[in-house]
Order: structure tokens, then sequence, then C-alpha cells
């Protein structure tokens, strides 16, 4: 019998967020402080896209010790730095701004580069701290029953969810969204945080396939398709909106980084909002049903209760904090975009992958955490918890829904 039979099954979710996963690991951090020593894994799956796949992998792959897990995600995100995650050396930047000229201004004719980034720094760090033959020894042993990774295929225009799982877990199709059941491996990884554009596209059998966030209308869909009760969700947004400007001025034109920054904003964090919206919903339909009263549709239905930690502050105000520890060259290709002012620190915040703005990061993700210790505990011993809960520094207009 595996360690979590006796409980609801319980799901964590990490959705993507490129240098703001550092958050998630703070907040990994304090759930590492209320598992016991020398404890498996608590979550019965495991679930991740872009940066959150990265997360996803670490935990699965040493499931077996969930402190030790926490332990080498703690190691490597406090002490990032950007050519860790791609190459930043001035040749290497400047070969790549000369390449996406020429190609634009030759019509293609020299061949279109295949990303703006070189990512093969991150490749080669993954490569040497993951084990992924060591998931199908967690699975064997009952320390997880499910992890997924999730990609998007350019060809069939799908969202992949690639999951590797015990017997008894099936592929599903829906609209758009298909899970596969196949052993995890790096190429997994790196296509699920390909950032279009950003990152080269990686070929995985017969497609190219991109950023997991891609198409991904339903980010906890693939938890629930593995069966779980309850699902925790590290978010790495907060809700801080942006100050409009004064009546009857015009506001200034936004740089290409400033829609960059909002592009990837909506394409991590938009859909995992919408989608807890929906399941919220969902839930309020069954309760508001008697048990013996159920039929149909709503019979096959089952409630799932949430938990959601985000963010308490402004993760591009921490950004700009840091802004000056990005290297030169990727600085200059910021300030050639127009990423040099307060309202490109959206896009900053996702490429900082230094160690100052990291490990502010985690100490956020940890004191958030901590302010709702006895919520986490509750979820990860498997007693009751509302259906919905969010700290009380998420707006309930968030969600558009009374979150108790």
């Amino acid at each position: 019998m595996s360690n979590i039979d006796h409980k609801p099954k319980s799901a964590l979710v990490l959705p993507g967020g490129g240098a703001r996963g550092a958050f998630q690991v703070g907040v990994l951090k304090a759930i590492a402080e209320l598992v016991p020593r020398g404890k498996p894994n608590p979550f019965a799956v495991i679930s991740g896209s872009s940066a959150g796949a990265v997360n996803t992998v670490v935990l699965a792959a040493k499931a077996r010790r969930f402190k030790i897990a926490v332990a080498e995600l703690l190691g490597v995100w406090s002490n990032f730095r950007c050519d860790q995650v791609y190459r930043t050396d001035r040749r290497t930047m400047l070969k790549s701004s000369l390449h996406w000229f020429a190609a634009i201004v030759t019509g293609g004719m020299i061949g279109m580069p295949k990303s703006l980034l070189d990512n093969s720094p991150l490749r080669a760090l993954l490569s040497r701290n993951v084990r992924f033959p060591q998931i199908q020894i967690a699975l064997e042993a009952g320390w997880l029953e499910a992890v997924a990774i999730t990609a998007a295929g350019y060809s069939s225009a799908q969202s992949h969810t690639f999951f590797q799982a015990t017997d008894g877990h099936l592929p599903w199709a829906r609209t758009r969204r298909i899970g596969e059941q196949e052993n995890l491996n790096l190429d997994h990884v790196m296509a699920s945080i390909a950032v279009p554009m950003v990152f080269s596209p990686v070929l995985i059998g017969n497609e190219y396939f991109g950023d997991g966030a891609m198409r991904q209308a339903t980010p906890l869909s693939p938890a629930i398709h593995l069966g779980a009760d309850r699902i925790l969700v590290i978010g790495v947004r907060n809700e801080v909106t942006d100050e409009e400007s004064p009546h009857g001025e015009v506001p200034p034109f936004p740089s290409f980084a400033q829609i960059a920054g909002y592009t990837l904003d909506a394409l991590f964090l938009d859909g995992l909002y919408s989608d807890l919206e929906r399941m919220t919903r969902i839930n309020q339909l069954i309760d508001a049903v008697p048990a013996e009263h159920r039929q149909g549709v709503v019979s096959e239905m089952r409630a799932i209760d949430t938990m959601v930690v985000v963010p308490s502050k402004d993760l591009r105000e921490i950004a700009n904090r840091h802004r000056k520890e990005l290297p030169f060259a990727m600085r200059a290709l910021l300030y050639g975009i127009g990423g040099r002012n307060k309202a490109e620190n959206r896009l900053v915040s996702y490429l900082l992958f230094e160690r100052t703005f990291t490990r502010e990061l985690i100490d956020l993700g940890y004191r958030d955490a901590m302010k709702v210790r006895d919520e986490l505990a509750a979820f990860i011993n498997g007693d009751p918890i509302p259906r919905l809960f969010a700290p009380a520094w998420v707006k309930h207009d968030l969600l558009d829904v009374d979150p108790t």
C-alpha cells in the first residue's frame, strides 16, 4: 500500500513563470518543514508546465525524500545565474541580434534563426542534475502516482500533457488537448519551457513542441484527469493592477518589451485563473444539488477542493530593484527593445535568473506560505479544507467568487 492510499488524492500544480518560479521553491521550502524528516513526497500527483515543469521533475525524481528534493531545488534556485539558463556572452548575443536583423531585411534568404536566446546551458544543467529513471522507481515504490508535463504541439495545434503514472491511468482526449502516457525525459522538459520565439522548439516524435502554457486553457485538467481530489496551486503572479493614466492624459506608446512582458503574463497565467473560476462554479453546482437528486452529467462529477498560494508582493517591483544584475549583453538587448523603465519590469521579472532576485522570491514564497501554515498542514495531512482557499492578500474578485 502506498503512503497516500488512506488520504484524499492530493495534487500539486506548478504553472510557468520563468525566473518567477523561484517563488514556488520558497513555498515548497515551507511545505518541507511540515513534512516529517525522512518522509516521501506528500503529493499523489505533480503537474507542471514551463518553468514549473523543471520543479516538477526534480520533485518526482527525488520523491523518496521530499526534504532532499526541496533542498536540491533551493540549492539551484538560490545560486542561479542567467548564463546557467541561456547563453549571455556578448559574442553570442551580438550574433543572434545580427542574424535576426539580416533574416528580416533579406526576407529569410539567409535562413531564419531558431530562437532569440540559446538555452543549451539549461539543458546541460538539467542533464547533470535530474535522473529521470528515478521517476519510475518512485511510481513503483508508491511515493508518487503520476507526474505530468505539458507542452504545445506546433503541427497539431494541441496542448499535449505527457504523463508517467502507475497502472490504471488512461490517456485522454478533449478539444485541443490530449494526455499521452510515456516515460518522461529531458526533451519533454525542454519542450515545456520553450517560450515561443525566445527558446527553440523541441522535436518529440514527429512533432515540434513549444512552451506548455500555450493552448493550455485548463491547466488544472491534467491533475484532475489523473485522479486528484484536491489541488494545491502555487502561482507566481500577484494581483496588483497597473495604475491608469490620469483622466484625459494619453499614455506612452507601449514598447516592444512592454508588449512582450504582457504577452508572457497572459501566456503563463491567465488560463490558470480562468480555470480556477470555472472549477469553482462547477463545485458550487455540485454542492447545490443534493446527492440523492444528482442525475446525468452531475452524477458523474466530483467536487475538487483547491488551495491557491500566490505572491503577496508585486514581483515586477522586486525585479526592478535587481535589473542591474542582468548580464550586460542582456541589458543591452532589453534597452534595444525598449526595456528601460518601470513599464517593462514584467518582462524583466521573467528573464532575471540571477541569485539576488531568485533569493528574494524564495524568501517571499517562504514567508507567504508560513502565513497559511495551518491550512497547508491540513492540505498535506488530508484534513478538511474549504472548497477554495486563497490567502487574505488575494482579492476575492480575482476569481469573482466567495473563496469560502
